[in-house]
This record gives C-alpha cells, structure tokens and sequence, in this order.
C-alpha cells in the first residue's frame, strides 16, 4: 500500500502491516470530535505535549482502511509497540496536513 503525496497521506507500518493514513475531512471532522481543536493538537504535538492517546486516535480516524480483523485497541498497542521513532513521520505528514490543507 503507497501513499499519495498530493492528497496528503503517510504509510505507517506496524504489527509488520502497512497501512495507509489518509487525511480526508471526514477522517479529521471523526478525530476533531474526539480529540478537540486540531490546531491545539498540533501546538501540543509542537510544544511536545501531544499524548499517546491522541497521537493513536488521529492515526486511527486516518486509516484508509481498517483491516476487518484489527480492533482500536489492538491497533494502539501495535502502534506503541512499533516505537514513537516508526510513527513521527507519519504525525508529521498529518500535522502537516492539517496545517497547510490541499
């Protein structure tokens, strides 16, 4: 699974899976509910406050696809597991995102 530039999306590999963030405005209205104003996430993601919880609840508002198989919870212990090293670039992209738009 690649990611598209254009649109904006990040690979994220986990749980030896790739998958596919894609920041569309459904996928950040759902975590902008969740999570609160996006700007403050990413003053807090800036500023090295953003949490744990927050870092997995947008990554998995963002999935393309979840796999039929993979619960939320399963989903952030694989995320944890991979390490903060393995998902920065993904945040950074979505943050980007959120910031710039397309």
């Amino acid at each position: 699974m690649t990611a598209n530039a254009v649109r904006g999306e990040a690979t994220l590999v986990i749980g030896g899976a790739t998958l596919r963030l894609r920041p569309s405005f459904a996928a950040l209205v759902a975590a902008e509910a969740e999570l609160g104003p996006l700007f403050a996430l990413v003053e807090r993601a800036a500023a090295g406050g953003l949490t744990l919880t927050e870092l997995a609840g947008l990554f998995w508002h963002c999935l393309d696809a979840v796999p039929a198989t993979l619960s939320r919870a399963e989903f952030s212990d694989a995320l944890v597991a991979g390490g903060l090293a393995t998902a920065t670039p993904a945040l950074r992209v979505l943050l980007g995102q959120v910031l710039a738009g397309r």
